[in-house]
């Protein structure tokens, strides 16, 4: 049903076969760096061009990980090859650009990466993986599969083992951008449940938590949320137990908005297409717990997403409604498009009293007020625990995922107080962002370190990325993998 990342196999280096080679061929060079055999091998059939190209100006310019292509080169069969500059001392971000530059340009004939004895190999092939995906589900008339990826390595085995928690990882990111890519009349709460419940096959257990048992738990500020829509609220909880048995698990929960009017509170008309993606958080979060079961991760994790539809009818939520939540504290819905909170603060108050967690991340698209303040490098990072929060900047940071940490206050929680109830959902234009984690944070339990990320900014994006063509970009996906191989599995 969804696409999996390419397929890439790795074999021993072969320097037979060059000549009647067809598709691609991807070649690693830098400048004053010994030719790789591979390299000879293969500038001696095209006749001296790759020792032209790499003594030319134009490679000359090109930054690690950047490519040139010598288009149906004299000698061969393949259509082009592409020359990278990448040196054998590269680091991670600049051997995934250029697996990327490959998975760019890869076409239906296949692609030969004469990776050979380089040591960043298995990042290669990463980024080769992550750049090569195309979400084409509904796009009508005959599809060309892309052809093949076989890196030759020197050491196809070790190589492999090396790359294979990489893919588990490319396939959580796939997942999530799938999700997100999808559009509202397809990925409805049923089908979005329906997916989730299918990763039961890879040993996660799933439960779906539907409206009649969600308004027994008094979860009233997510389903005023969705009782103008058709597609029925649910709350999904997918389990993951890779650690040691009886552990409390680290928690990840996730904004499921799988389509976003604003309510009655009704959003401008252009762009509003784009709120197909509002249910980005729980797709992230949806990502992290496949990719947990595909690597089979030695940490005790529960990721909850929270899925709705924000839509306006006869019986939709109003401006001025006031609304119960589980935790107990009432809510005057000032504006029926700051619904995301709502939707987080049950699910996030349900995942405390039921699974204790050592700690909690909630996910969200949450305010446009982020995008303002970071733009779409960052994601808004905001937390109660400088440990937490550390932690997971650092793992941003090592997978190459832009996030900053903002600040948060009392000043600004004295925004939030309402006159008839025990808050308001929003406090005003100024500080949008940080008044949201404001209100979030009252649903956190004291001590429980805990983060909200705000990805309005980074979960969809106009133009392509290093490792991401334009659309959903999965952002967090790494990141949130990394925090729990860091933290939980050493």
């Amino acid at each position: 049903m969804m696409p999996k990342p390419l397929p890439i196999q790795f074999h021993a280096t072969d320097l037979d076969g060059f000549a009647n080679r067809k598709g691609r061929i991807a070649v690693l060079a830098e400048p004053g760096q010994a030719p790789s055999p591979g390299f000879r091998r293969l500038d001696r059939l095209i006749r001296g061009a790759l020792t032209r190209a790499l003594g030319s100006e134009a490679f000359g310019k090109l930054k690690s990980g950047e490519a040139m292509d010598l288009a149906f080169p004299p000698g061969i069969a393949a259509d082009a090859v592409q020359l990278i500059r990448l040196p054998k001392k590269a680091d991670q971000a600049a051997a995934r650009k250029a697996g990327a530059a490959i998975g760019r340009a890869h076409a239906a004939g296949g692609s030969l990466v004469l990776a050979e004895a380089h040591p960043r190999a298995a990042d290669i092939a990463f980024g080769l993986a992550m750049r090569a995906y195309d979400f084409d589900s509904h796009r009508t008339g005959e599809k060309t599969e892309p052809g093949p990826v076989t890196l030759m390595v020197a050491n196809a085995e070790a190589v492999a083992r090396a790359a294979a928690p990489m893919a588990a990882v490319a396939e959580g990111v796939f997942f999530t951008r799938d999700l997100v890519n999808e559009p509202a009349n397809v990925l409805t709460t049923h089908d979005f449940a329906a997916r989730l419940a299918a990763m039961q096959d890879l040993g996660l257990d799933v439960e779906i938590l539907e409206e009649p048992e969600l308004v027994k738990l008094g979860m009233g500020a997510l389903l005023g949320v969705g009782q103008g829509s058709e597609s029925p609220s649910k709350v999904v909880v997918m389990q993951w137990h890779g650690g040691r048995t009886g552990e409390a698990p680290f928690a990840l929960i996730g904004k499921g908005v799988v389509f976003d009017t604003g309510g009655i509170s009704i959003k401008p008309a252009g762009g509003m297409e784009e709120m197909t993606m509002d249910m980005g958080g729980a797709g992230v979060v949806a990502g992290v717990m496949r990719t947990l079961a595909l690597r089979k991760s030695k940490a005790n994790v529960v990721g909850l997403v929270g899925l709705v539809e924000n839509m306006p009818d006869g019986r939709a939520q109003r401006p001025g409604d006031i609304v119960k939540s589980m935790k107990g504290d009432t809510i005057e819905v000032i504006n029926t498009d700051a619904e995301g909170r709502l939707v987080l603060a049950d699910v996030m108050w349900y995942a405390q009293e039921r699974f204790k967690p050592t700690g909690m991340i909630d996910l969200a698209t949450l305010t446009g007020a982020i995008i303002v303040a970071l733009g779409h490098e960052n994601t808004g990072v905001f937390s109660n625990n400088d440990d937490l929060c550390n932690a997971f900047l650092a793992a941003a940071k090592a997978e190459g995922e832009g996030a900053w940490r903002m600040p948060m206050g009392e000043a600004y929680d004295a925004k939030l107080k309402s006159r008839l109830a025990d808050m308001m959902n929003v406090g005003g234009r100024d500080g949008g962002a940080i008044t949201a984690a404001q209100f979030l944070q009252r649903f956190v339990t004291p001590d429980l370190p805990w983060c909200h990320l705000d990805i309005a900014g980074t979960a969809l994006l106009k133009s392509d990325t290093t490792l991401a063509p334009k659309g959903a970009t999965g952002w967090g996906v790494m990141a949130l993998d990394r925090l729990i191989r860091d933290r939980f599995e050493k």
